[in-house]
């Protein structure tokens, strides 16, 4: 589990091929790595993967070809990434409890400077609009938000300055693929009201 609070932003060092999959080698600035062990999970860009290689401030994951499928941009070497070590049973939980299991890829439609702050809005996939409430959690490219308005399938979170400076997010652009990740809760209560009925 994580927090969608992000740690560090890495960089995609190399991408191959890997039986329909990839390996990737990330390189960290401040995540720390020496409390991280061979098997731990790293969320990257919202996304769990677990180490297989460590090599001073870089670490090793494979992404499978279903992973590939469902979420956007792990497949580009040079990339920017956000990290997140996986949470301790000790510790804060800043954001929101986030699985690291992507549900989709959004589609930016606007990133406007609002002065203060910045407006996100993005498109969800229709199978998860549902599921997007006002003042509810979602996580965006492994960044834990808060929904301010829904239209449909589109909807908007306001970003602050330390948010844009700490992330990623200040590189996106109207057209923009996002990994995004509904809140948990919203599914388990969807399940309960499914159960209940059968």
């Amino acid at each position: 589990m994580f927090s969608g609070i992000i740690a560090d932003v890495g960089s995609i060092s190399q991408a191959k091929d890997r039986d329909g999959g990839l390996r990737l080698s990330v390189s960290t600035n401040e995540l720390g790595m020496d409390d991280v062990q061979l098997g731990d999970s790293i969320a990257v860009n919202g996304v769990c993967l677990t180490v297989v290689e460590k090599n001073g401030n870089a670490f090793t994951v494979d992404v499978s070809h279903e992973t590939l499928n469902c979420t956007v941009g792990l497949e580009r070497q040079g990339a920017r990434v956000n990290l997140e070590k996986a949470l301790r049973l000790s510790d804060r939980l800043g954001g929101h409890l986030v699985s690291g299991h992507v549900d989709g890829v959004g589609e930016v439609t606007a990133f406007t400077d609002l002065g203060e702050s910045w407006k996100l809005a993005v498109r969800a996939p229709r199978a998860l609009a549902k599921y997007i409430a006002v003042k509810g959690s979602i996580t965006i490219n492994g960044v834990s938000l808060t929904v301010n308005e829904v239209d449909g399938a589109v909807f908007s979170v306001n970003l602050i300055p330390h948010t844009l400076a700490v992330t990623t997010l200040n590189e996106l652009h109207a057209g923009a693929g996002v990994n995004l990740e509904i809140d948990l809760i919203a599914r388990y209560v969807e399940r309960m009201m499914v159960a209940e009925k059968a």
